[in-house]
């Protein structure tokens, strides 16, 4: 699984540098990688789509299991997202860039090694956020970041982490019903 996280790092990053670049041109699809994603136990792929200057698509797609696993319960499964951007107005820079607010649809299912009991455990979980984050490019890069919470609802991991979104387990207390997330995704405009 770690060679497979390389070889997409590397091919990321072959395709970012050979392609020409204008600084004048205006991009309205992406291909992401949620950074560092691998060191979390998935690999996460995205696509965008802008359909003006206000609003964009975005479709995720994980692999649980690909990638390091830091609770080290061997979890295989995957995570699917769905979000619509909606580019704040006053937005002058247009398709893929500047602030945004979006709703988010994220749905996780996955299996893993449970600490209690010696059987595969399984986590299914569904979560609506709401995020708000900034997403720039420079030529042909693109770079993402958001954070956001909403509400969780499902069979939770041990864990509390989905692939995708955490769940609250801050200050104490834990709540099943409450998801987390932020990220930052790297990127290539075309």
């Amino acid at each position: 699984m770690k060679r497979i996280s390389i070889a997409i790092c590397a091919l990321l990053v072959c395709l970012l540098s050979a392609m020409p670049c204008a600084a004048s041109e205006r991009y309205n699809n992406a291909i992401k990688l949620t950074f560092l994603s691998w060191v979390t136990g998935s690999t996460k792929v995205s696509y965008e789509h802008a359909f003006d200057n206000h609003q964009t698509a975005e479709i995720c797609g994980s692999i649980i299991g690909a990638g390091y696993d830091k609770f080290g319960n061997s979890p295989l499964g995957f995570t699917m997202r769905y979000a619509h951007k909606f580019f704040l107005a006053g937005n002058a820079e247009g398709g893929l860039n500047g602030f945004y607010v979006r709703p988010e649809f994220i749905y996780s299912r996955y299996t893993y090694n449970s600490a209690i009991t010696t059987l595969r455990t399984p986590a299914e979980m569904g979560a609506l956020l709401a995020t708000t984050g900034y997403q720039t490019s420079y030529k042909r890069l693109l770079i993402d970041a958001w954070v956001g919470g909403g509400y969780a609802m499902g069979i939770p991991a041990e864990t509390g982490y989905h692939h995708g979104f955490a769940l609250w387990n801050l200050f104490g207390s834990k709540n099943d019903n409450i998801a987390l997330s932020f990220s930052i995704r790297l990127g290539y405009c075309f």
